[in-house]
């Protein structure tokens, strides 16, 4: 076992380990630490705990201390700094007439370095913007191209459910969503229902995934012969899968007519549950998948 404090530099990002040493340290609490970009400036996301060696890439980075007043100052002033050199970088951006466009500037905590985030269709010759900056701030220049998932996640947002949008609060990494994960939950494949502000497939439909695909197992397949309670043969007309119910086409006095039976109720043959996508719906909704 290796104790380890739990260290993120942004509300939204990653928690990276350290070694606390002999600091006392609590959750919320401000540190600064020596990273591979240099200093930064972050919080504790978790108190020292212990942890499998496993899960740990040793040697551990120390923290150098928690953080004084001096350097909470510093970092507001960082943060200042931050947008006048957003404002620069825009302006630098339209003067050599590149095509991008500019998310987010990050400065390193010592200032050693500036991150400029930014999204562009194709590849992006920025030698000569890297130059005019550089002249400018007078430090080490980097300009990061970035996705657009990580765009929304940075700028965040409202999603449609009325709520801040889960990347920008609380997701440190993209988990990957297909097109079939909404298939499975019964979702109308339509567009604006199963994208996000990214443009992307909701990052939300991988939380019920596992609810969906352990359900869905107690159900028949749509078109399925099952067996009633009544003693009666029917084909799968529909189901409800949190519910748990199946409609079924029966024949009853030379007539078809459809009754609902709760799926303990069925008897049929278990088997894994058909996903169809047409190569239509395929088509329409190729642009949503993040490959």
């Amino acid at each position: 076992m290796t104790r380890v404090v739990g260290v993120k530099f942004r509300n939204v990002g990653k928690i990276y380990y350290f070694d606390p040493k002999d600091l006392e340290l609590e959750t919320g609490s401000h540190v600064i630490v020596e990273t591979s970009r240099g200093v930064e400036y972050g919080y504790v996301a978790f108190a020292p705990k212990e942890v499998e060696d496993e899960g740990v890439v040793l040697p551990l980075k120390e923290i150098l201390r928690l953080a004084t007043e001096e350097d909470d100052a510093r970092e507001q002033k960082n943060r200042k700094k931050e947008k006048e050199a957003y404002q620069i970088c825009q302006k630098k951006i339209q003067e050599h007439g590149l095509d991008m466009k500019l998310i987010h500037v990050e400065y390193t905590f010592d200032n050693n370095k500036v991150l400029f985030y930014f999204t562009a269709e194709g590849r992006i010759d920025f030698r000569q913007l890297v130059k005019d900056l550089a002249a400018v701030f007078k430090t080490r220049i980097e300009l990061r191209q970035i996705g657009v998932r990580d765009e929304t996640k940075i700028l965040g947002g409202i999603g449609i459910c009325g709520r801040e949008l889960c990347c920008h609060t609380y997701l440190s990494d993209f988990a990957p969503v297909s097109i079939k994960m909404a298939k499975e939950q019964n979702l109308s494949l339509n567009q604006t229902k199963i994208s996000g502000c990214c443009g992307r497939l909701m990052c939300c439909l991988k939380n019920e995934q596992e609810t969906y695909k352990e359900l869905n197992k107690k159900l028949p397949n749509v078109g399925d012969i099952v067996n009633t309670p009544d003693g009666l043969m029917g084909t799968v007309h529909s189901v409800n899968v949190l519910r748990q119910l199946v409609k079924v086409i029966v024949e009853v006095d030379d007539e078809k007519e459809i009754q609902e039976f709760r799926a303990d109720e069925l008897k049929f043959h278990s088997r894994k549950k058909k996903i169809k996508i047409t190569e239509q719906e395929m088509k329409e909704l190729k642009a949503l998948e993040d490959k």
